[in-house]
Formats: structure tokens, sequence, C-alpha cells
């Protein structure tokens, strides 16, 4: 996997401009604030999921602009890829000349992990930012996943508008059964889709923070459900939970929300053996996200037989030397994008292009 080129028009702060990418190793530097990190952002949309920054679509359309465009050119399978984007208060996308239906679509064309200070949001915050890490992986290797948790979520929202209203959720119980079935269809789906997937990803990022450790420490990722069931297919999950949500009724009917589900279930990520959340220091915190994102990647190498574009946002600067080459030598064969303030030491560990952004002017020093 390959990214070639990338033009960008009203995007953010950016200036009209096209970027043709070495296939190694391309440094983004320049001060804060000037946008680097949109340039990344900018190419992580074409994996099809939202801002790595969280952004609504409408903020990423520059300041006086109606709308931003937004081109890829790719290698992908072996032959070069073109996809669009247009945003304006929501995202359209095309491939190959052909306009697709959803954003979601791009799911799996273009793979790409991304590295951000925010992902420590991953050890510190809630278990809606494991899931969301899961699933956003999970989606680009399986596609079809996507439409799973999209129409779960709809099923929970559907039975939630219901509950709220403890008579009208009286009175259509029969209704509430309709949603209940197809809330656990695609519930068992996820539920397997993740078990095996966080088993899969545990195996190899346990392997890496050991590397990153050098040894010091163990890693661990458990996944937690609200309600396992003891499952082991799909079919099975989806018949036990069932039982579950018909017990349930009154007491959701009362809470006004549906209690139990996939939409509550958790990943902890353990620092010899204890949860990172709590006990970690911000450097075992830090090496925990990173285990975790370059072992999505090697997992989406062994399933797509392509390594993944690997997107590197001020993540360098807060490494040591020793872990910087660490890192920089684990990636090495992949395509790199790697922002930064100053990029000598970078570039004495890994050598490749420079990218000069400053003000939104994005310049090419040695062309």
């Amino acid at each position: 996997m390959k990214a070639l080129s990338l033009s960008v028009e009203g995007f953010r702060n950016l200036e009209k401009a096209t970027i043709l990418f070495d296939e190694k190793v391309n440094i983004i530097y320049g001060d804060n604030g000037q946008g680097k990190t949109n340039i990344l952002e900018a190419l992580w949309l074409f994996t099809g999921s939202r801002s790595f920054r969280f952004a609504k679509d409408r903020e990423m359309v520059g300041y006086d602009n109606d709308f931003a465009r937004l081109e890829l050119k790719f290698d992908s399978g072996g032959r070069e890829q073109t996809a669009q984007i247009a945003i304006d208060s929501k995202r359209h996308g095309r491939l190959n000349g052909v306009e697709l239906k959803s954003m979601n679509e791009l799911n799996g064309r273009f793979c790409a992990v991304v590295f951000s200070p925010t992902d420590l949001s991953l050890v510190k915050e809630g278990p809606q930012e494991r899931r969301h890490f899961i699933d956003s992986a999970i989606c680009q290797v399986m596609p079809r996943y996507f439409k799973a948790v999209s129409t779960c979520m709809n099923a929970i929202n559907q039975r939630n508008a219901i509950l709220k209203n403890r008579d009208y959720a009286a009175y259509y119980k029969d209704m509430l059964i309709a949603w209940d079935k197809r809330l656990c269809d695609m519930s068992g789906e996820i539920y397997i889709a993740r078990k095996r997937y966080i088993k899969k990803i545990n195996d190899r990022a346990r392997e890496i923070y050991k590397g990153i450790s050098s040894g010091g420490e163990s890693f661990e990722m458990r996944y937690v459900p609200v309600n396992s069931c003891g499952s082991e297919t799909a079919k099975e999950f989806s018949e036990k939970y069932y039982q579950i949500l018909r017990g349930n009724v009154d007491e959701d009917m009362r809470l006004g929300f549906t209690s139990a589900g996939v939409q509550k279930d958790d990943i902890e990520i353990l620092i010899d053996g204890h949860p990172a959340k709590n006990y970690a220091s911000q450097g075992q915190q830090r090496s925990a996200v990173l285990s975790m994102k370059l072992a999505e990647a090697e997992l989406l190498k062994s399933i797509t037989g392509e390594m993944p574009v690997a997107v590197l946002d001020d993540v360098m600067s807060e490494l040591d030397v020793k872990r910087q080459d660490f890192i920089l030598h684990h990636l090495g064969g992949w395509q790199v994008f790697i922002t930064c303030c100053d990029p000598s030491q970078v570039l004495r560990l890994a050598g490749g292009k420079k990218i000069f952004v400053e003000n939104g002017k994005i310049t090419l020093p040695d062309e």
C-alpha cells in the first residue's frame, strides 16, 4: 500500500497544492500550528474513517470556504487507484470515477494506521474510545463489519426511543420484540468479531511492547464484554442475549435505556498485570498505545497481504532515541508519514523526503 500523491483545496488552513510522496519516508515539518497535522488528517480520511481528531466534517472546511476537495492517488493490489473526497456539510466520495453511496465504502481500499497524541485517550478515557479503536480496525479488514455496527446502533436507538416513555413502551412491547431480534442478530456478529480480533492483536502487541520496553515489562489486552453469555458462536450469543433482553424489559423500561449489550463492552489494557489507566506512567501508556497500533498494522498486513501506510503525528519527539530507533526499525519497508518541528533527528534515523509547512503553505525544500 503506497500513497502516491495528495491534492488539497479549501481544506483547513492549507493552501491549494499537490504533493508527490516518497514511497518510504515523508517528513512533514514546521512550527506548531502551521498545518502539518492537516496533511495527515486529509490522508487519513481516505481510509473511510472519521477524522482522527474527532472533528465534524464542516470543521475541516477552511475559513471563508464553502467546500473542500481532496484527491489521493495510491497504489493498492498492484494497480494505481484514485479517490476523491468533497466536503461541505458532510463528506462525499468517489473511487476510480465511481460515486460512493457512503464513505465507509472506502474501508479496506486504502489502509493506514495513525499514531497521534490524542491516542492516549485509548488508555486514559472511557470504554467508548477503546470500542471505536477496535471497531475501526476491524472495518479495515472486514468492511461488512461496519454494517453490523451501524444496524446494531440503529436498533439500540430505536429501542431506547420506545423505552424512554414508560407508557409508550408498555403499549409497544411487541415492537420492542422486533427490535430485540434485530439487535441480537447484529450483536452476535459484533461480539465474535471483537473477541477474535482482540485475541489476534493482543498476541502481536504483547511481543511489540516487550521490544519497546526491552523486555522489562509485560502487556496484555482483554476483552471485557458486558454479557458474553459464555458464547463461542454468533448464533449462540444472539440466542442467549435475546433471553437477557427479554428478562430486562421491565428494568429497561424503568431506566429508559438498554442496560445490556455490546454498546457497553470494554477492552482492558494491562501493564505488568495492572490496569494501565490507573497505574501506568505516561511513558508506559504511550508505549502501550504504540504497541496496539503497530500490532493493528501487522494484522492488516497478514490479512490483506499489504503493509498499511503509517501516519505518525508528533509522536517521535516524545520518545528517546532508543525507542525512536525501535519504532522506525519496526516500520522498515512501510511507507511512513511523520510530523515534527525539527526534522534533523528523524532524518538521521530514517532519511526520506522533506515537506515544509508554514501558515498553510506547503513547500518541498529539496526540489
